[in-house]
């Protein structure tokens, strides 16, 4: 029997743990020794103090705040979702950075994709600043309105300076945490425009690998305007692509046109074609060699193909020699339509900008300033068509108006998709004088989760012909951040006794049996929306979760309700479960014992647990 670990995944011990799988040897009573693994690194050491690098103020802090683990929590929040029994879809409020660390045991390598659309940083777009030992605190009083001192939180970075050093700060713990949760053959795209570029390329080098950097798509934002501009109108920003193992990514595609598909209109058992040039005057390394047409013409040029291919080629029909109407030659072959698209283009005005992202929320809102500059459904859908398949996870932790959800839901109606996202987002209060506040959304997360609603019964309606559309998941589970449900014990020496008796019951006050119900998944490593079956024992509740796999019962226990505890993990035909129960569930330490190793004989449990 074990103690339930109150930590969430400590990474640094995760790292160490790694390590010693592959260097035993440099380990003396659980020390590193520097020079031993020195050693096994060999020719892989850098030795010079002269080395290519990034660093700027503070990036061994921003580091550190990574690898610290927290002691937060998710709370449900189950009055302002939305189909909660039956969704997969989850909208988590808080700062992303202690979301991100939260959700490392459930959900490590498990996202397929990830978008952001993290601040430019303009100067007017910052709100995070983080502090490794205090951040939950920032947080908690940030929703407040106000900082630990009573002061009116702002958004204003030039305030306290280092403008680059504070963006770097605050994107390097988490996209590092990022990085974690990405699949193997996932990817991350990650809007920005010319403030932060150049930044953002050289840690995504640093976190991801130079050779897992996919590319960059230059995209349209808006036209026309630009009168206030000095120099230059800018109206381009840009998508930076990296993948995490760019080995197993999969090829990027995008449908046909109409207009494209019209040149196909010839087919045979290798699929449709059209008759294409083999020649290519102007190519930068063309293949020269003479061809004889029919006639015993000879025909030179720049081909495309080496003079063994196009013999081969030849041989098999797919290779013709015409005379055209000039008199001159022509040598074509067949040019097969890609079935799975074609490859996107770098620099598009395909994208759809501010423009089209502005009709998305007036459609649901009646009203296009009630979010800024939001990205378009339109340009969502097309990236997560390029990396995903029907039934993948997409996370988005700067969510702003929650297109991400509406791209996500809007494509599933279209192909019959199963996809599911996670949203996170800080509940930054809007301007009192815009348009959102006046409508009565007091923060973004409001304006959010209002659109994901309005979002998915408009494309129920618009979708309405489609065969699945009745089981298309519009749906939302929301979480909120919080500190742990368990209190802290109190080890002042002159308040031990009361401690004690405090402790008994180590569940704060105004948390519910569920809140904890949460938390044990999320420290166990069990997603947010595994199956939760609730039974009834004598009256008290029983979670089954997982079909079986994890057992939690959170009231007093004997050894009469352990016999029905065992009966039904006997009903789910589970290979092996986890129990997992309250410390103070036993009436006696003796009936602890007894208990404990009745459930010990019943050779069911992997392992048994308590709080």
């Amino acid at each position: 029997m074990k103690k339930l670990d109150k930590e969430n995944l400590d990474l640094v011990r995760e790292n160490i743990e790694k390590l010693k799988e592959i260097f035993p040897d440099v380990f003396i009573e659980d020390k590193i020794d520097f020079e031993k693994l020195k050693e096994n690194l060999g020719e892989f050491i850098e030795e010079s103090d002269e080395k290519y690098q990034f660093t700027w103020f503070g990036k061994r802090k921003a580091n550190k705040i990574a690898l610290t683990p927290t002691n937060a929590t998710l709370r449900p929040v189950k009055n302002e979702s939305k189909n909660w029994d039956t969704t997969k879809n989850i909208y988590i409020e808080g700062d992303n950075l202690e979301v991100l660390k939260v959700l490392q045991k459930a959900y490590y390598k498990k996202i397929k994709m990830i978008y952001i659309d993290p601040p430019y940083n303009t100067g007017k777009d910052f709100i995070y600043k983080d502090n490794f030992k205090e951040n939950l605190k920032n947080y908690l009083a940030m929703i407040g309105q106000i900082d630990e001192y009573g002061n009116k939180t702002t958004t204003d970075i030039d305030r306290y300076g280092g403008k680059h050093s504070n963006w770097l700060n605050m994107m390097y713990p988490r996209l590092k945490l990022a990085r974690n949760l990405l699949r193997d053959d996932g990817a991350i795209f990650i809007s920005i425009d010319d403030n932060e570029v150049h930044n953002l390329r050289k840690i995504m080098d640093e976190i991801f690998g130079e050779e897992n950097f996919v590319g960059i798509f230059v995209k349209q934002s808006k036209v026309g305007g630009g009168s206030d501009s000095k120099h230059i109108a800018k109206e381009h920003e840009y998508v930076v692509i990296y993948s995490k193992n760019i080995e197993k990514l999969n090829d990027f595609f995008e449908g046909h046109s109409e207009d494209y598909l019209k040149r196909y209109k010839e087919k045979d058992e290798n699929g449709s074609y059209f008759w294409d040039t083999l020649s290519r005057p102007g190519l930068k390394n063309p293949i020269n060699y003479d061809i004889n047409a029919p006639d015993g013409t000879i025909i030179n040029g720049d081909w495309i193909w080496s003079k063994k291919r196009f013999k081969e080629e030849y041989k098999k029909g797919n290779v013709r020699i015409i005379k055209l109407n000039n008199g001159k030659y022509s040598v074509q072959f067949k040019q097969y339509l890609n079935e799975k698209g074609k490859k996107p283009r770098s620099m598009t005005t395909d994208f759809g900008g501010t423009i089209l992202g502005k009709k998305d929320i007036a459609k649901l809102f009646q009203n296009e300033k009630i979010f800024s500059y939001p990205k378009s459904v339109f340009f969502i859908k097309k990236l997560i068509k390029y990396s995903t398949s029907k039934s993948d996870l997409i996370l988005d932790f700067f969510s702003g108006s929650a297109t991400t959800a509406h791209a996500v839901m809007e494509l599933n109606a279209e192909d019959g998709g199963n996809r599911q996202f996670i949203l996170v987002q800080l509940p930054e209060p809007t301007d009192t004088k815009s348009e959102a506040y006046k409508a009565g959304y007091k923060n973004i997360c409001e304006i959010g989760k209002e659109r994901i609603r309005r979002a998915g019964e408009k494309i129920k309606e618009d979708y309405k012909d489609k065969e699945w559309i009745d089981n298309l998941d519009i749906g939302f589970k929301v979480f909120k951040l919080d500190s742990t449900n368990i209190k802290e014990w109190d080890r002042n020496p002159d308040n031990l006794e009361k401690s004690l008796l405090d402790y008994g019951d180590f569940i704060k006050t105004g948390r519910s049996e569920e809140d904890l119900l949460y938390e044990v998944l999320l420290k166990y490593g069990i997603d947010l929306t595994a199956p939760i079956e609730e039974k009834e024992i004598n009256g008290k509740k029983v979670y089954i979760v997982g079909f079986g796999s994890l057992i939690i019962y959170f009231d007093e226990i004997d050894i009469e309700i352990a016999k029905e505890i065992v009966n039904l993990v006997k009903e789910f035909e589970s290979d092996f479960s986890v129990l997992v129960l309250k410390d103070n569930s036993f009436a006696s330490s003796k009936d602890k014992v007894n208990i404990v190793e009745f459930f010990k004989q019943m050779n069911l449990f992997e392992k048994i647990i308590t709080l």
